[in-house]
């Protein structure tokens, strides 16, 4: 009995070798066989025909009887598979409670934490070099709400932006109408650019996955106020974040938009 290249592949990937696919499927074809007729009809060698029956029966793809000679019958492919679904399900709570009694103690004694998918990032530099990491591996769309405050940040970013606008990456720059014309001139050579009036938060977005979010200003250790901002890479906030900009540049005029153009 042939199958096709993607059923004998999504059996493969169930743990079955390629003898045991083989005699299953001569037994679907046919029935009721002994070992002796298996082994001719499906071509695996008669020294592993039992190992293979066996291993079938096991996994509870096959049954026998107690006649002389014995005989094997197929059961049906739905009845094997919940049957496997079921004992894999409860291997795996078996092996899970092993694991979480033994290590979770192990874990929690050594004081690790796992890793945080929200992190805060202070200082100029340090979220400058945060949103270029963004921007280099951005691949498809990059989406940047740039305030006033931030023109400090955009200049020493636009080759990089260039780079990754010549690598065909869409990039969207929402800005404050605050913006020098110089800056706002630059960036629209490499973005899509629209102005908003009263823009204070700002942030990147890459690929609707990473997201750097500004939040304002913090007093540092040394006195001096430095800017702070989140860094994540959480896809329910990096959505939340870029449906949030969507809005913002759905809701700016087709006039203001051209301005960013001229």
């Amino acid at each position: 009995m042939s199958i096709s290249d993607r059923s004998r592949k999504a059996m493969e990937d169930l743990g079955m070798t390629g003898y045991e696919i083989r005699v299953y499927t001569s037994l679907l074809d046919t029935g009721a066989l002994t070992a002796a007729d298996i082994s001719k009809k499906s071509g695996v060698p008669y020294s592993k025909i039992y190992e293979v029956l066996n291993s079938l029966e096991d996994k509870g793809w096959l049954e026998s009887d107690s006649s002389r000679p014995q005989q094997f019958f197929p059961k049906s492919p739905s009845t094997a598979l919940e049957a496997m679904r079921l004992r894999n399900e409860n291997n795996f709570r078996d092996s899970q409670a092993t694991i979480v009694n033994e290590l979770m103690p192990m874990y929690t004694k050594s004081g690790n934490k796992e890793k945080p998918e929200i992190w805060v990032v202070r200082g100029l530099y340090n979220i400058a070099a945060k949103v270029g990491e963004i921007v280099r591996d951005c691949q498809q769309e990059l989406l940047v709400a740039l305030p006033s405050v931030a023109e400090n940040v955009a200049k020493p970013m636009q080759p990089l932006l260039r780079t990754v606008h010549e690598r065909g990456v869409k990039i969207s720059v929402l800005a404050s109408e605050d913006m020098s014309a110089e800056t706002v001139k630059a960036i629209s050579r490499i973005a899509d650019v629209r102005l908003k009036n009263g823009m204070f938060g700002g942030g990147v977005i890459g690929d609707g996955k990473h997201v750097v979010i500004l939040l304002g200003e913090s007093m540092g250790e040394n006195g001096t106020v430095d800017p702070i901002a989140i860094w994540a890479d959480h896809a329910g906030l990096a959505g939340f974040a870029k449906g949030y900009f969507q809005s913002l540049w759905e809701t700016t005029n087709a006039k203001t938009a051209k301005k960013s153009n001229r």
